[in-house]
């Protein structure tokens, strides 16, 4: 694995994927959910503090109604319970500030039903960084979908985790080195801080 170049922040987004209230709470493999949410707070506040793109993309609905409802051999893992009223809630670790960008999704991927491209692309973005909870499912998503829209790609290893560890793993090792770049936060901050 070569070494990754400069990251400039005029040009790079962070892209935060579901490190909120509701989904932190889900068992995690092969990082714990507290261990992700380190890792991406250490990417943020650097990602802020060089004054770059920071998206923090979270999965919501307030009725049930406005999620993709297709019809599948697997139930829905969120039913239309009554949820926690924080749910939907950026963790406290990371926050939300002024300067950052919420994109509430309401499937898997943070592109599509989103303005997220728009965004990146007014601002001439071209490189996202990405991380967050679930490696197979919004993040390996959002990957695919920035892929489409011709985005180059750093995969922030450490700062995400599947459901579990088979899931995780086959996305690192089939999906990510054909759409981008895998490495972990202290790679992505060196190159930052370039």
């Amino acid at each position: 694995m070569t070494k990754l170049e400069a990251l400039y922040p005029d040009k790079t987004a962070l892209v935060v994927i579901d490190l909120q209230n509701s989904v932190v709470a889900l068992k995690g493999a092969p990082y714990s959910a507290q261990e992700v949410v380190h890792n991406a707070a250490r990417l943020v506040n650097a990602f802020r503090a060089k004054g770059a793109f920071v998206g923090l993309v979270r999965v919501a609905s307030q009725d049930g109604k406005d999620m993709l409802r297709p019809l599948t051999d697997e139930a829905p893992r969120w039913g239309s319970g009554e949820r926690p009223k924080d749910a939907f809630e950026i963790v406290s670790e990371i926050g939300v500030t002024d300067t950052d960008f919420v994109i509430t999704k309401h499937q898997w991927g943070a592109f599509y039903g989103t303005d997220l491209d728009l965004q990146l692309r007014r601002r001439s973005i071209d490189t996202i960084v990405l991380c967050g909870i679930a490696t197979g499912y919004g993040v390996d998503t959002t990957a695919r979908e920035a892929y489409q829209h011709g985005y180059n790609q750093v995969f922030a290893i450490d700062a995400m985790t599947g459901l579990n560890q088979e899931e995780h793993n086959y996305v690192l090792k089939h999906i990510f080195p054909r759409i981008g770049r895998s490495r972990t936060t202290t790679e992505i901050l060196d190159a930052l801080s370039q």
